[in-house]
């Protein structure tokens, strides 16, 4: 209890000494409370900017507070634009912590000290985060590995902060009415389960296999193997992999590595992530990437650190490729309606005047290279167009977002004159093409042949229950008859449905197997 009450000064402290009480009263109707603060504290002299401020208190309080900065980063339908800006600066500096630390935790977790499970084990780690850090070990059978072990006693940590981080706004939301445009108890919500998604390394490595078996046969991206008998919720064991960060071009084109080249592959490994398989990699940022510059893999991009992955289902996916391709087509009136239809905008908005923001916002990016624009503020603006017409933001599109970002960040990095929507498109109408085309439509049939193997053999058996309970109730021959000449109609059309749909598919599996060969 002393030690959350010294915690809990800590921050107030902190808070008081950049001026923070100002952020949060900015844009509120509650004059004589700020003079109150600012007469009480008369000594300080607040001069910087509140983003900068904000950011600055943030990095003092330390790891948790910073992964917080960063998810409010991502968030521009909640947070104002110079804040946002400022907040996506933040990086995770930390020191490592102790490596018999790290040791003890290998012990505890796998059963066995690091000298028995491995032939080689360095002390020294090679990357320290808030969360984590790695060291470089070899296996029994030769195999070089990356050890990642979780810092002792983060989860007491987090939910300390955590804990206080809800009390406040759940004051917040109290004293100061307004703020609950901002959502605060929402966003500590999002927050805490972001974390403590990334306390478990278990589930860090299973989607890190799912990643790899997504590109097990690609080009373009590879992805560490786990290795299971030595991973564990605070431990994992993963396939050390070597190459270039891809930040340091310089070293890139003197390996020989075109640019331009991996900047349009980028491209084509996020959208296949995002529609193919609706499961991406949603901390793509220059230190999670490396370039592999080895004969065999020569130029792939090397995927690392996978505590954050976003997902999309069906809808997603479907909806997100209509409002994409409209985009590239510049058909602002079909985004408009998109986002009606899908509920996300209120069904009484007109589709004109949305169609026209979505147009101011979106025209001037076209036909212009990617050092020209900035998603970032496309983003930006296309928020404040959706707090204007009560668009909901969608929390499964957040992710997606920040990924966006960080996409933006790597193109303008590795090719500034690379053509987004060009190099997009063309990806985009393919996939398309598979959805609605004869390949998505076999590939659905093939999804739904389990149903219906099972929903053939029951349909005589199901017919004779119905007749059988007709012929034992209450009604009359009249009414008996008609509702029998109905449902054997009903039974007919679903044969006649499926009988067709049997037959356009042999046709098209006909059609398919014949091109082929």
């Amino acid at each position: 209890m002393i030690l959350k009450f010294l915690r809990l000064l800590k921050i107030l402290t902190v808070f008081t000494k950049y001026g923070l009480d100002e952020i949060a009263m900015s844009g509120l109707d509650v004059p004589r409370t700020a003079r109150f603060i600012n007469t009480m504290f008369f000594w300080r002299r607040i001069t910087s900017p509140r983003a900068i401020r904000l950011r600055l208190a943030l990095e003092e309080l330390g790891p948790i507070f910073v992964k917080f900065g960063q998810v409010l980063s991502t968030r521009p339908d909640l947070m104002p634009e110079d804040i946002v800006a400022e907040l996506s600066l933040l990086q995770d500096r930390v020191p490592p912590f102790d490596s018999d630390l790290a040791i003890a935790q290998i012990t505890r977790s796998l059963g066995a000290p690091p000298s028995e499970l491995f032939a080689t084990f360095e002390r020294t780690p090679v990357a320290s985060a808030s969360i984590a850090q790695v060291h470089f070990a070899t296996l029994k059978n030769g195999k070089e590995v990356a050890v990642k072990v979780l810092r002792p006693g983060m989860k007491t940590t987090i939910d300390e902060d955590l804990a206080l981080m809800q009390m406040a706004a759940g004051l917040i939301e109290k004293v100061w009415p307004d703020s609950r445009r901002l959502k605060p108890r929402e966003v500590v919500a999002e927050f805490d389960k972001y974390l403590h998604d990334e306390l478990d390394l278990m589930r860090e490595a299973a989607q890190a296999s799912q990643l790899r078996r997504n590109f097990a046969n690609s080009t373009l991206l590879m992805v560490p193997e786990m290795y299971w008998d030595y991973c564990s919720s605070s431990v994992i064991v993963m396939e050390r992999m070597n190459g270039i960060p891809i930040s340091q071009t310089d070293r890139l084109v003197a390996a020989g590595v075109d640019l331009k080249k991996l900047s349009r592959d980028g491209v084509e490994i996020f959208f296949t992530q995002v529609f193919r398989d609706g499961f991406f990699h949603a901390d793509m940022h220059p230190g999670n990437i490396l370039v592999s510059v080895e004969e065999a893999t020569f130029g792939r991009y090397i995927a690392l650190d996978f505590g954050i992955v976003g997902t999309l289902n069906d809808y997603d996916k479907d909806y997100l490729s209509q409002n994409f391709l409209a985009f590239f087509r510049r058909d602002y009136k079909r985004v408009a309606e998109a986002h009606i239809e899908s509920g996300w905008a209120p069904k009484e908005t007109r589709v004109d005047e949305l169609e026209a923001a979505v147009r101011a916002t979106c025209e001037p990016i076209f036909d212009r290279p990617l050092k020209d624009i900035s998603f970032g503020q496309v983003l930006l603006r296309l928020f404040q167009t959706s707090r204007r017409f009560n668009v909901e933001v969608q929390p499964q599109l957040v992710l997606l977002q920040k990924t966006m970002l960080n996409i933006e960040g790597l193109g303008r990095q590795l090719d500034p004159d690379l053509d987004l929507w060009k190099t997009a498109k063309p990806y985009l109408e393919r996939w398309m093409a598979d959805q609605v085309g004869w390949r998505g439509f076999v590939e659905r049939l093939r999804d739904e042949a389990p149903r219906f193997a099972q929903i053939f053999p029951q349909i005589p058996r199901l017919a004779h229950q119905v007749l059988h309970k007709r012929a034992h109730s209450d009604l009359d021959m009249g009414e008996l008859m008609y509702k029998l000449v109905e449902n054997q109609r009903r039974t007919n059309r679903l044969l006649a449905f499926l009988a067709g749909v049997t037959a356009v598919a042999v046709v098209g599996l006909a059609a398919m197997h014949f091109v082929r060969f």
